[in-house]
């Protein structure tokens, strides 16, 4: 193999690893939809996209936002995990309310082949949903509006310890 052979097989090589796509909010839900996750699990107030080939991921939405699903998800202004058929792994910048805990979504997982329900995990707890209600991508709601909660902390990190040693 040539020197100018072997330096145009690596510049291919490392333009595949940088490649990157990027978009708007109907693509990044289409993007979810062909990766087998529902597109209603993010919200509609997307901003901007950007997806390496190796599947990680970084989401801007407009603002911080809050949906009601079965729970209460807080979503920050910036989103970012990898993305696989059917999973989206190392989830950073989406919080669920259980009681008046805010817990990190560490993960996303849905059966293959597709079923009624989606998987949750977050931390050492897992919760299994009706996928249903994340066929749509939903619009993002002031946490004013919303009677339930006490307290919105804008990260976890935020919430006091509750057990000492």
């Amino acid at each position: 193999m040539s020197r100018s052979s072997e330096t145009l097989a690596f510049f291919l090589f490392l333009s595949s690893l940088l490649f990157s796509l990027s978009g708007s909010s109907d693509e990044v839900h289409k993007l979810l939809w062909d990766h087998g996750i529902p597109g209603g699990i993010l919200p509609d107030a997307v901003s901007s996209f950007n997806i390496s080939a190796g599947g990680d991921f970084s989401v801007e939405l407009h603002g911080p936002c809050y949906i009601q699903f079965d729970y209460m998800v807080y979503y920050d202004h910036f989103i970012s995990g990898n993305l696989k058929y059917g999973s989206i792994t190392s989830l950073k910048g989406v919080q669920v309310q259980k009681f008046v805990l805010w817990l990190n979504v560490d993960e996303i997982r849905v059966d293959l082949p597709p079923s009624d329900y989606i998987y949750f995990h977050l931390g050492i707890i897992n919760k299994k949903l009706d996928v249903k209600q994340f066929k749509k991508a939903r619009s993002c709601r002031n946490p004013a509006t919303f009677q339930e909660i006490w307290e919105v902390p804008t990260s976890v990190d935020e919430i006091p310890m509750l057990l000492t040693e």
